[in-house]
């Protein structure tokens, strides 16, 4: 139940004569000093009876003066900067306590005045040790891996990032997911930058992500802005101070100075904590108010680190699971399943085929498997295999013998695709396109993979000559391992790609798939004169 709260405003008008530290008034051509500050003081809950205010320990702080046209709050020597002059703290410790606040006034060229107040403030709130405990336990992070790890909605809502909820990983590259936060017992809050420094106390530096215009406050900058987001500002590991308050009732984590989590959106730094029976006990969600007052911003936080796991590199030379097509009939039930149909806006690529499970689009004969794309009833016919939740797997090494069918328009494929697909959709799964060929681009094979950032239209993709791909077999393999997806043909490597821990190739399964399309954003014109044409494989081997 949230405390009824009562506010007396209390006005203090401080000049030089009382404190001894405001500047006197003092001018040099258009340059002059901010004189006659004035700070106002609203202890939450002060009255007549409670003079030092309700328990909540919350204090609002409002600052003018003649000719300032910013301000700075200094506090247990954090310095924030407030535009407006209006700056809340949040003090915690237990009791009665008198804190100073120094205010400075920021006038034309820098110059400045400034004062310091005392307060005394009373404090009834104990954060619950169990709380405590699990802040200072190990360093925090954004868990990127969640959905809405990040995100934004309306001011004062209780439904997490209702606007917008970011897709697992949707941030990668900008800034976010390798900063780490660190809540020591003494109160130290450590913001360290880049977490995949090898010697951050050799190299403090590293870049965050923040609003347009709000991440001023943190120093000037060039960067181009991406929308509403500066992505990759520089910025050296920081220490400042934390403290848990419960203004309201609602139990708060506060950060002093420019100390922030995620996303710098200025304002108060202040983060409230949503935490749910549900979540496991090393989760939180913070919500906190940008200083535009124009959003809330949501985050979900962990203790637990990424899952390294092993360090799985090269070489794979054990043999986990093939299909050597070996049995006359239809593909193995065993290791294969069928997408049927035209999909959605034809598999998402405009395509033209119908996918089936026909014997004269999909059969095992003579030790090969044969999926042949025909032209029947003024439409096209073919197949698509997958291994979907049959086989599944995390890193290793792939091998598929083929030889490629031909024709305008025809676009076969030998391809992976993330496991957790269904939870989380497309491109946010990751795919590892092993072997692309269009007919309308004859001898010309492409590898690719697809992910936030890098899908549809702009992924990491690479091609090369292979002579006779319809008329000869070929060996199309991918090595993917914890660091690296390296794609070769016959054995030679023509295209690499390092990647880092944040993108969905990292420590997730992957399922096969197999299968010939016809036209679409990639295949393109079908021949008018198209009547049927097979991929043909030999085998397909997965090593570990």
């Amino acid at each position: 139940m949230k405390k009824l709260k009562y506010s007396l405003g209390i006005f203090i008008a401080l000049n030089s004569l009382l404190f001894g530290c405001q500047e006197d008034d003092a001018s040099v051509g258009e340059i002059i000093a901010p004189s006659n500050i004035q700070v106002s003081i609203d202890i939450v809950g002060a009255d007549a009876n409670n003079p030092n205010g309700d328990g909540s320990g919350t204090v609002n702080f409002s600052a003018t003066a003649d000719n300032a046209i910013t301000y700075k709050f200094v506090f247990n020597g954090n310095e924030e900067v407030s535009p407006s002059g209006n700056k809340t703290y949040d003090f915690s410790v237990t009791g009665i306590s008198t804190y100073t606040i120094t205010v400075i006034a920021v006038g034309t060229g820098g110059i400045s005045s400034s004062t310091s107040v005392d307060v005394e403030v009373l404090v009834l709130y104990e954060p619950p040790i169990e709380l405590i405990t699990l802040l200072t336990t190990g360093s925090w992070r954004i868990k990127s891996e969640a959905s809405g790890h990040f995100g934004l909605g309306p001011v004062g809502a209780n439904v997490p990032a209702e606007f917008f909820a970011a897709p697992p990983n949707d941030k990668a590259g900008v800034g976010m997911y390798d900063d780490r936060y660190i809540f020591s017992a003494d109160g130290t809050f450590t913001h360290i930058t880049n977490s995949e420094n090898d010697d951050p106390t050799e190299d403090p530096s590293g870049t965050v992500f923040g609003r347009i215009n709000l991440i001023d406050e943190l120093g000037s900058h060039s960067i181009t802005p991406n929308g509403a987001d500066i992505e990759n500002y520089p910025l050296d590991d920081y220490t400042g101070g934390w403290s848990v308050s419960a203004p309201g009732g609602l139990e708060t984590l506060n950060l002093t100075g420019t100390g922030f989590i995620g996303y710098y959106t200025g304002g108060n730094h202040r983060y409230e904590l949503f935490r749910f029976a549900q979540q496991p006990p090393n989760e939180l969600i913070l919500r906190t108010t940008d200083g535009n007052n124009e959003f809330d911003w949501w985050f979900i936080i962990t203790s637990e680190e990424v899952d390294t796991g092993d360090d799985v590199q090269p070489p794979f030379d054990t043999l986990i699971w093939s299909d050597e097509f070996d049995i006359n009939g239809a593909p193995s039930a065993t290791n294969w399943t069928y997408d049927l149909g035209t999909g959605t806006n034809g598999w998402g690529n405009n395509e033209s085929q119908t996918y089936t499970n026909d014997p004269s689009n999909v059969i095992v004969e003579n030790g090969l498997l044969k999926i042949t794309a025909i032209a029947e009833n003024g439409g096209y016919t073919s197949a698509r295999i997958k291994s979907q939740d049959l086989f599944e797997f995390t890193y290793g090494r792939v091998e598929v013998r083929a030889k490629l069918p031909a024709g305008g328009g025809t676009w076969p494929a030998i391809w992976m695709l993330g496991a957790n697909i269904p939870d989380i959709g497309w491109p946010n799964c990751g795919e590892i396109d092993i072997m692309e060929h269009v007919g309308n681009n004859q001898d010309v094979v492409s590898s690719a993979l697809h992910f936030p950032g890098n899908s549809g239209g702009n992924p990491i993709f690479k091609a090369t000559d292979v002579p006779g791909a319809s008329m000869d077999f070929h060996v199309y393999a991918v090595e993917w391992s914890s660091s690296d997806i390296v794609f070769f043909i016959d054995g030679v490597e023509y295209h690499r790609y390092s990647y880092t821990q944040n993108l969905p190739f990292y420590n997730k399964d992957f399922f096969l798939i197999l299968n010939v399309a016809m036209g679409g954003s990639f295949g393109g014109t079908i021949d008018s004169g198209f009547t049927e044409s097979s991929m043909e494989i030999d085998y397909v081997r997965v090593y570990q």
